[in-house]
């Protein structure tokens, strides 16, 4: 299958080429998804899909269109790529549009190496549901459980080629397992909802659905009767599950195509410090077993390990060919696209710097303040770096957890509220993202 993939790729870039393209790449992804969901004991949905789609960007000079279908039959690859050079001949004109150059194309494409695809043969939808339904029932095991909202397993693999008229061409193979658990503990306007999961590359490494379900169970009746806190400025730790939302707004805010339209708060940061000293964080794409990881790019560049933050400085921006021509730097391998669109800078996998000390070392620490464990609502200007997100979790009291809460909003600035985490030691390294625990000093809460 990934030959067909390589074949349909070299057959729409030879119709671009006919059709008077004076450059094109393409993309070629075929997958199969299947999703499976129990309620109370029963089957609630299932479903499964598969297809082939194929997309087609297309150069006239410094003109570029893109077009994409999931009829891959010869006669629509030709019409495909002639409507795509004839929309390029009416596009404006872009300066910074174009290929890689062949002298920058990676040379190693071995995917394999990454072990992205688990070989095994894929799940029965049976065994998926059986999946699910243990989760369930390992929830409802606990007393304070009033329902089971959702458990859900499923999985999913893709083949994806690239190539171009450049001379690059290579492909790969991911796959992917999951299975999850929402539990609710209370009733009416009492309730209150919370949640585990587990996603990974291979099934041998899925934590085990009895776990998933007890969890979920024992993290909604730890939230039973929450209410609002109090009004003020104390410090906030975010939970592992959470803290990657923080540290996510350092990473978009820094990403290339937002630095060069000047809407990032980070826009001027380059060479200054946004992290305490002692932290980076570090890009690595090529991570064994884990969903992010890659060896090249959407335009088919080598990608490479990279410090986005080196001892709390942040190092440059997160780069694609164009946005880095931009603003006159070269790209940093980020490249990532889907079939009917251009690439646009993206990140593989990061990981914060951890600390050594355990959540429950921060919760004693931060003595009086809030412990966030679920997050709603998002409101951040781009431009100032002011954050408000509505927030539930858990009060602290002189070191120790007191009550559950819910309803309230946690508010500050980024640029000051990251020069003061501090994190702890329980980042998952399994993630794509790798962030622990974080306590921030002093940001506002608005409660009851």
């Amino acid at each position: 299958m990934t030959q067909s993939l390589s074949d349909l790729s070299d057959q729409i870039l030879q119709a671009a080429k006919r059709a008077g393209a004076d450059a094109a790449d393409a993309i070629a992804v075929d997958g199969t998804s299947i999703s499976i969901t129990v309620r109370e004991g029963a089957l609630e949905q299932a479903e499964r899909s598969e297809g082939i789609d194929i997309g087609l960007r297309v150069f006239v000079g410094n003109r570029q269109a893109c077009v994409s279908s999931s009829d891959t039959k010869p006669e629509t690859l030709i019409q495909m790529a002639e409507r795509a050079v004839a929309m390029a001949k009416e596009a404006p004109e872009d300066p910074h549009a174009g290929l890689a150059d062949p002298s920058q194309l990676a040379s190693n494409t071995a995917t394999e190496a990454l072990e992205l695809y688990d070989p095994s043969d894929e799940p029965d939808p049976a065994a998926l549901q059986e999946d699910a339904t243990r989760a369930e029932a390992a929830a409802l095991r606990n007393a304070g459980v009033s329902q089971v909202q959702s458990a859900s397993a499923g999985y999913g693999r893709r083949r994806i080629h690239l190539a171009a008229t450049n001379g690059f061409s290579a492909g790969y193979a991911r796959s992917d397992r999951g299975l999850s658990c929402v539990a609710i503990s209370g009733t009416g306007t009492g309730m209150e909802r919370d949640y585990d999961y587990d996603s990974r590359v291979f099934h041998a490494d899925l934590r085990d659905a009895e776990e998933i379900g007890r969890i979920a169970a024992e993290r909604a009746v730890e939230r039973a009767g929450a209410k609002r806190p109090r009004t003020g400025a104390y410090p906030v730790l975010f939970d592992e599950r959470v803290a990657s939302t923080l540290i996510g707004s350092l990473l978009q805010a820094s990403n290339g195509s937002m630095i060069a339209r000047g809407s990032s708060w980070l826009r001027d940061a380059i060479g200054q410090q946004v992290l305490p000293k002692g932290l980076s964080i570090i890009e690595d794409p090529h991570r064994v077993r884990v969903t992010g990881s890659k060896l090249f790019d959407a335009e088919g560049l080598a990608t490479t390990q990279r410090a986005i933050v080196d001892d709390g400085v942040l190092t440059g921006w997160t780069l694609d060919l164009a946005t880095g021509r931009k603003l006159g730097m070269p790209s940093t391998a980020n490249a990532a696209r889907g079939t009917s669109a251009p690439p646009s800078p993206s990140l593989t996998n990061v990981a914060l710097t951890m600390g050594d000390k355990s959540r429950d070392d921060l919760i004693r620490e931060m003595g009086t303040g809030l412990l966030v464990t679920s997050m709603i609502g998002s409101t951040i200007n781009p431009n100032t770096g002011d954050y408000s997100r509505g927030a539930a979790g858990f009060w602290v009291e002189n070191g120790e957890i007191a009550y559950p809460v819910n309803e309230c909003t946690v508010a500050g600035n980024l640029r000051e509220m990251l020069k003061t985490i501090q994190p702890a030691n329980d980042g998952r390294r399994h993630l794509s993202r790798v962030v622990p625990s974080l306590l921030v000093e002093g940001l506002t809460l608005a409660g009851a």
